[in-house]
């Protein structure tokens, strides 16, 4: 799924197998539509890609999204949480998928 933000040219992309934490589960719908229209959600947690090429994940507050800097930053979702410890506990999972299927830590290629 892709979702242009608005006027500019940069988008939020949805990874096609978002992964999505317990608590979050009942309102996903809910919450992408609140990330997609740059609402303020509460206690959502975003994995994406690093934005840093020497990392391989970055964790961020939904919220972080409306800020000028990420709406001039392409963005690709794999993950979103209720909350940062289980945002933590995703990326621990998301790495442990990727290493004992491919023996080395090259998300995205994993995931793209």
């Amino acid at each position: 799924m892709t979702i242009n933000l608005g006027e500019e040219d940069t988008m939020i992309r949805w990874s096609p197998k978002l992964y999505v934490g317990d608590k979050l589960k009942s309102k996903l719908d809910k919450t992408i539509k609140s990330i997609d229209n740059r609402k303020v959600t509460y206690g959502v947690f975003c994995i994406t890609f690093a934005s840093n090429g020497d990392n391989l994940f970055d964790i961020l507050n939904a919220n972080e999204l409306r800020f000028p800097y990420y709406q001039r930053t392409d963005v690709y979702i794999l993950g979103l949480t209720k909350g940062r410890e289980e945002a933590l506990e995703m990326v621990q999972e998301l790495l442990m998928e990727v290493y004992l299927n491919t023996g080395e830590f090259k998300v995205r290629e994993y995931f793209t």
